[in-house]
């Protein structure tokens, strides 16, 4: 089942996330539906708290990026062909190589695009979707998405990256996202405001 999206301005998405136990309640299909938003909003990552879930559950796929990429940018990452993968219980161990620049953007602050500098590896411990435990460093574009993923876990936005200039330029932008008036191809949740 595809579910709504949420929207900046939310709580949820300022909250640190909890971690779950193997036993939490229909993981499998919170995962699903999980994937199922994920590709119906065209997205490359997706955390629980961007479906109104404050649990430490991320999803990311950046097999989708190099799949459709431009014959010009092939090889220009080291992590080709990218990944897949659930991660569950995210812990992130270090931060490694130089910080470089790339236009991100986020599902729940649709139609804003910005440079953000982050660092070219990560290396993480989670657990997979059968809660099997793994340590792994990863680089390129994948390193890019998981550590934007975490920070959804973690309460923060890519935006929070920006200098205080730029954030003041986009206040306008972002307060009409949460207040609902954007238009998008996904569904999304507003956050609910006492006027």
């Amino acid at each position: 089942m595809v579910l709504p999206i949420v929207a900046y301005g939310s709580e949820i998405l300022r909250k640190k996330s909890e971690p779950i136990s193997a036993d939490y309640p229909h993981l499998e299909k919170l995962l699903k539906d999980m994937e199922e938003t994920l590709y119906a909003s065209n997205g490359v990552g997706l955390a629980a708290p961007q479906i109104n879930k404050p649990i430490r559950i991320f999803l990311v796929d950046s097999k989708q990026i190099f799949d459709h990429q431009d014959e010009e940018d092939k090889g220009k990452y080291a992590d080709e062909p990218g990944i897949k993968q659930v991660f569950i219980n995210a812990q992130i161990i270090n931060h490694d190589g130089d910080e470089w620049k790339y236009n991100e953007g986020c599902l729940s602050i649709p139609k804003i695009r910005e440079d953000v500098q982050r660092p070219e590896s990560v290396t993480i411990e989670y657990l997979d979707e059968n809660f099997q435990q793994h340590s792994e460093t990863f680089c390129g574009l994948t390193a890019r998405i998981i550590q934007h993923e975490y920070d959804h876990i973690e309460g923060k936005l890519f935006i929070d990256y920006l200098k205080p200039l730029k954030k003041k330029m986009l206040q306008g932008k972002l307060n009409d996202i949460s207040k609902g008036k954007i238009k998008v191809d996904y569904k999304m949740m507003f956050p609910k405001w006492n006027f």
